[in-house]
């Protein structure tokens, strides 16, 4: 007798391959918190906005001890509203966070120039977490950038 046996399994065929959509890349901690902290200040902003585009009492006392006049204040709401917005939207979002971070700039220097110089601090912390949500969302920037070019 041979020592070597055969086996009489009936012979396995490989499956399909299925064709999926590529794997997206695993989120760190830091990403997910950079996640919620778009989702937050997209919120914070739009409030901010609302105040301004309300015409509440203490963004237009804010306005006039500047001497700006109204348009400023509606001008400097839309454009929250809309850094707002485009903060969630996932193609926008990198944009977004550059646009915001100028304009956190200008409202810390404006804190520092003609209001209250302590409360600088808050809009340039704002810059920095803005520059670091703009890291994170490089890739959806330079897509959009792709897209824009497709289309010119």
């Amino acid at each position: 007798m041979s020592a070597t046996t055969r086996s009489t399994a009936p012979a396995q065929t490989a499956a399909p391959a299925r064709t999926a959509a590529p794997a997206r890349p695993k989120r760190g901690r830091g990403a997910l918190a950079l996640s919620g902290a778009r989702w937050l200040l997209a919120f914070f902003f739009a409030f901010s906005a609302s105040a301004k585009l309300m015409a509440h009492e203490s963004a237009v006392e804010s306005f006039g001890r500047m001497g700006w006049g109204d348009g400023a204040m509606y001008t400097i709401g839309g454009l929250e509203l809309a850094g707002a917005v485009a903060l969630l939207v996932p193609l926008l979002s990198g944009v977004a966070a550059i646009a915001l971070a100028a304009l956190s700039a200008g409202a810390s220097i404006v804190q520092l120039t003609l209001l209250d110089p302590p409360l600088a601090v808050m809009p340039a912390l704002l810059v920095f977490v803005f520059a670091l949500i703009a890291r994170d969302r490089h890739d959806r920037t330079t897509g959009l950038l792709a897209l824009l070019n497709r289309r010119a």
